[in-house]
């Protein structure tokens, strides 16, 4: 769905100013490029995360507790 909006608003910015939108269209790679070890950052430290939360609550797992 996002896929889908995200090109119908290209189809709008390209009606309204084309040369904007080839631009847009151009330089779209580039900033996923450039962005990308941000988002393996990111990945990398939610890991981490789930990591430690797994390991501080394996008391409580052994010990049979169980959320409501």
């Amino acid at each position: 769905m996002t896929a889908f909006l995200g090109f119908l608003g290209w189809c709008v910015l390209f009606v309204l100013c084309w040369p904007l939108a080839l631009l847009a269209l151009f330089l779209w790679p580039v900033v996923w490029l450039l962005t990308l070890p941000f988002r393996l950052i990111g990945i990398t430290v939610d890991a981490v995360f789930a990591f430690l939360r797994t390991v501080l609550f394996l008391p409580a797992r052994l010990l049979g507790h169980r959320k409501a």
